[in-house]
C-alpha cells in the first residue's frame, strides 16, 4: 500500500467502458500560440527584482539567507540574533544586577532572552501541468493551450530558475512527458506532438504527479510545487480495482495533506457540468476555475495570479 491507503499501481489497470474509447487515440496535437511571458513576481520580489536568481522567497532553517526578524530560541539556541537578544534582555539589567548571587558581568543574560534569527532565501517554483488527454470535448484545443503556456513559462523560467513539467493521462495510464526542466530546447523536443484520445486514468495522472513532486522535494526540500490540473474531473480507469472516481479522490487528498498548492481548470462544458472538477479541487485543497475559452494567455494569467497569491 502507498501513502493515503492507495495501493501501488498494477501493470494491468482495471478499466471502465466508455463510448468512443479509441476514437482519435493517436491524433497528434500541434503546439499552440506562444508569447513573451511577463515575470511571475511574488510580492517579496519587489524588494530585489533587479537581482538575478530565483523568483520566490521561503523561510529556511539553514544558516544562510537573509535575516528578516527573530523569534524566541526556546530549546534551539542556534543561529542567535544578538541584536534581538540584547533588546530582550535590556529592560531587566538593573533588576538582575541587584539579585542575590548576581555575577559581575556587564550584561546579565538569561536563557529566555535568547532569540533565533528567522531567515528567508530565494527558492524556485515547480509548475507541474497535468492534462487530461482523453477523448472528450475540446481535447485538442486543451492540449494546444497547455503547450503554449508551457513554452511561455519556460522563457521566464530559464532566467528565474523555475522549472516546468507536464504529465499527460489518457487511455490506460499517465506519462511524464516533460520532466521538470527550464530548458526550452528539451521542452520543444518532448512536446512537439502528443496524441489525444482514449479513456481517463485520472488516479494514475494524480499518482504520477505525486511522485514527480515528491522526487523534486527530495532534491530541493524548499522548492515550491504548484499543480495545474486540466480535466473535467471524471475518471474511468482504476489502478487498484477500487472504483475509479473514489480512487482519484483519495489520491487527491494526499496533496491537501501535504499542503501542495493546486489549481483545477474545469474543462467540462457548462451545459453538461456535473461538478466533478469542483469536487476534485476540494479534495486537493485547491481552487477550481472555469475557463469558457481556454487559451495560452488566459491559462498563463491564471497561473500567475495563483503564484502571486501563494
Amino acid at each position: 500500500m502507498g501513502e493515503g491507503g492507495i495501493a501501488q499501481p498494477d501493470a494491468s489497470p482495471q478499466q471502465s467502458s466508455s463510448p468512443g474509447d479509441n476514437k482519435g487515440a493517436r491524433k497528434p496535437v500541434q503546439i499552440g500560440d506562444t508569447f513573451e511571458a511577463k515575470r511571475l513576481d511574488t510580492p517579496l520580489d519587489k524588494m530585489t527584482r533587479e537581482r538575478a536568481g530565483k523568483r520566490s522567497y521561503t523561510r529556511t532553517d539553514r544558516k544562510r539567507g537573509r535575516y528578516i526578524k527573530s523569534r524566541p530560541a526556546g530549546d534551539k539556541p542556534q543561529d542567535i540574533a544578538f541584536d534581538a537578544t540584547l533588546r530582550a534582555a535590556a529592560p531587566y539589567q538593573r533588576q538582575r544586577k541587584e539579585e542575590e548571587g548576581a555575577n559581575d558581568l556587564a550584561l546579565q543574560l538569561r536563557k529566555r532572552d535568547l532569540q533565533r534569527k528567522v531567515r528567508v532565501r530565494r527558492t524556485g517554483n515547480l509548475i507541474l501541468f497535468a492534462v487530461d488527454a482523453s477523448w472528450s470535448m475540446a481535447a485538442s484545443e486543451r492540449m494546444e493551450a497547455t503547450k503554449g503556456a508551457i513554452f511561455s513559462l519556460l522563457v521566464d523560467a530559464y532566467q528565474r530558475r523555475d522549472q516546468v513539467g507536464l504529465v499527460v493521462f489518457q487511455r490506460d495510464k499517465a506519462r511524464l512527458v516533460l520532466p521538470p526542466t527550464s530548458s526550452v530546447d528539451l521542452a520543444q523536443k518532448a512536446l512537439q506532438e502528443l496524441p489525444v484520445g482514449g479513456k481517463t486514468p485520472l488516479s494514475s495522472g494524480l499518482f504520477v504527479c505525486w511522485q514527480v513532486i515528491e522526487n523534486a522535494k527530495r532534491r530541493d526540500p524548499e522548492i515550491r510545487p504548484l499543480l495545474i490540473l486540466l480535466t473535467d474531473g471524471a475518471g474511468n480507469v482504476s489502478m487498484t480495482g477500487m472504483p475509479a472516481q473514489e480512487e482519484g479522490m483519495r489520491i487527491a487528498e494526499m496533496f491537501d495533506n501535504a499542503n501542495v498548492r493546486s489549481i483545477v481548470i474545469n474543462m467540462e462544458h457548462a451545459a453538461f457540468d456535473r461538478g466533478l472538477a469542483q469536487k476534485l479541487a476540494d479534495a486537493l485543497g485547491g481552487i477550481c476555475y472555469n475557463l469558457p475559452e481556454l487559451r495560452a494567455d488566459t491559462l498563463l494569467s491564471t497561473v500567475k495570479r495563483e503564484i502571486d497569491l501563494g
